[in-house]
Formats: structure tokens, sequence, C-alpha cells
């Protein structure tokens, strides 16, 4: 589990977000990709979204930015699966350690791992935010 720090215009965007949406932001950072990701309460995320995903096309509007939002979980099985959404695993488990994701087919498994890892390493790191993993598996 890895120390949060923020900066200014990390706590900027989270004051922006919650003003937008009226739901509260449980963190805030930036991937490698440049994508804002925020990371919502508990039982927030239909707030957060707004109907038909209005909210997230004004927040993208204003700050320019593609954004993804995620739903904590205490779980690290269910917040694994919020992190990934839209795509759809079989099966999450954690063993001694090391999350297993299992995807539904090989397009999906593609995608969870993308071009040289990316989008694995980019989910490891995230997950290591919150929980103690080693790291993450694909089957």
């Amino acid at each position: 589990m890895q120390r949060i720090v923020y900066n200014i215009q990390l706590m900027n965007f989270m004051r922006f977000f919650e003003n937008a949406t009226g739901a509260k932001a449980r963190d805030c950072f930036l991937e490698k990709s440049g994508m804002l990701v925020f990371v919502v309460k508990e039982g927030e995320i239909g707030k957060a979204i707004g109907r038909g995903g209005s909210n997230i096309r004004k927040l993208e509007g204003n700050l320019k930015r593609k954004i993804k939002i995620v739903e904590f979980n205490p779980e690290v099985t269910e917040f694994a699966r919020n992190l990934i959404m839209p795509l759809r695993a079989e099966g999450i488990e954690l063993r001694e350690g090391v999350l297993y994701i299992k995807g539904e087919d090989t397009k999906v498994r593609g995608m969870l791992i993308g071009r040289d890892s990316q989008n694995l390493k980019n989910y490891e790191e995230i997950i290591k935010r919150y929980f103690n993993i080693e790291k993450i598996r694909v089957i």
C-alpha cells in the first residue's frame, strides 16, 4: 500500500469534481496515459456519473481530459471489478498476494492486458494504492 500525496492541481480537480457532481471523491490521480481517475465513496457512483453520463461529459469538456470514475470498495476483488469496468471478468480472486482476473474470452483478456502490458501495469499500480498485493495475473 502506497502513501498517497496530493499536489495543488489534484486537490483543485477533486474540489471541482465534488462541486460539479455532488459526489464525494475519495481519491484523484493522473494515469500515465493522461486520463484523470476519480475514486468515489461507496454508493456514490450513480451521482458521480450523472444521468446518461452527463456529468462525465461535462467534466471532460471543462477539464479538457479523459475521465474515469471508479467506485471504491474495501474488498480488493470488488474494487478490481469496479476498476476494470466496462470489461467483465468471470471471476476475480486473491491468492497468496496475487490477484487473479479470469477474462471471459481472449478479446477481454487482451483488453485487460493491453499493448506491452500497459493496462495491466496501470491496474496494478492503482490497486496497490489501496491494497497490499504483489501483482495481477490475467487468466
